[in-house]
């Protein structure tokens, strides 16, 4: 019973030992990131401008002299 539990103890730390090193695995780093955000603000801003735009010529005719007409 006593080389039994001798046997279970040595074992135990062999096996301490062996599994890290059996689990440790080198892995491949993560890939960088597609935009780093310039693009979506850059297309947010356009979209803006383009409002901008839309209205500036929508009210520009309500604020001039005489009869005007949107198009």
């Amino acid at each position: 019973m006593r080389t039994l539990v001798g046997f279970i103890a040595i074992l135990a730390v062999m096996l301490g030992y062996a599994t890290p090193s059996v689990q440790a695995q080198d892995f491949a780093p993560s890939p960088g990131p597609f935009s780093d955000g310039t693009s979506i603000d850059q297309g947010i801003a356009y979209m803006l401008m383009l409002v901008a735009l839309l209205l500036t010529y929508l009210i520009h005719p309500l604020d001039s002299s005489s009869s005007s007409y949107f198009f």
